[in-house]
């Protein structure tokens, strides 16, 4: 495997994770069991976790359209997406 595919699918991998925290963060805050301030954080959670699934998304495209590609940058944004995934994951458990 080359640096330009692993690249594609470390971002492809962040951006499916990103989506899914997203979608994580849509059922706490539309939850009804919470209180105000905790669905207002599963709400700003939301809205912060869209523009990083399409700046990963924008990378792709990025890279499968003009082949520019940063395979450093790919590996870091997927493994923050995995963490962040993670992480609202666990406090989705708990909350």
């Amino acid at each position: 495997m080359n640096a330009y595919t692993l690249t594609l699918l470390v971002l492809l991998g962040a951006m499916v994770i990103q989506i899914f925290v997203l979608a994580l963060a849509i059922e706490g805050y539309l939850r009804n069991t919470h209180d105000r301030a905790l669905r207002w954080s599963w709400l700003s959670i939301a809205i912060g976790s869209m523009p990083l699934a399409l700046h990963h998304g924008y990378s792709l495209e990025l890279a499968f359209r003009t082949g520019l590609y940063d395979t450093r940058q790919g590996v870091l944004v997927a493994l923050a997406s995995l963490f962040f995934a993670l992480g609202i994951y666990g406090f989705r458990q708990r909350a």
